[in-house]
């Protein structure tokens, strides 16, 4: 099984939204899903993504959880590619881009308190 030691969450912070990069390997855009508060409390996700990839499979779930947990917009971009890939590195890669995701929720209530 691959080492995956290069996944990368970068964040960048837009007022007080959340814009989360997500790449490892073959760095690219592969999808991005923006998800809100909506009018009716509910939390809507909007999605793109480039045909032939699976990255949605992730940023959807991704992007809804922060948004949910934080009370904000957050835009999350993934692109990760491997070559050759079992199932269960994927399902590797999968674990540690929530564990990442994770972190970053808990480190921004962390800092507001």
């Amino acid at each position: 099984m691959g080492t995956f030691d290069d996944l990368e969450l970068k964040a960048i912070r837009l007022g007080l939204d959340h814009l989360i990069v997500i790449t490892g390997g073959a760095a690219h855009v592969g999808a991005a899903s923006t998800s809100f508060p909506a009018a009716n409390g509910a939390i809507e996700t909007y999605t793109a993504a480039v045909p032939g990839h699976k990255e949605h499979l992730l940023t959807d779930g991704l992007a809804d959880q922060i948004s949910r947990q934080l009370g904000v917009t957050a835009v999350v971009v993934m692109g990760i590619h491997y070559d050759g890939l079992k199932p269960e590195e994927i399902e590797e890669i999968s674990r540690r881009t929530e564990r990442m995701v994770d972190s970053y929720i808990a480190e921004i209530k962390s800092a507001n308190g």
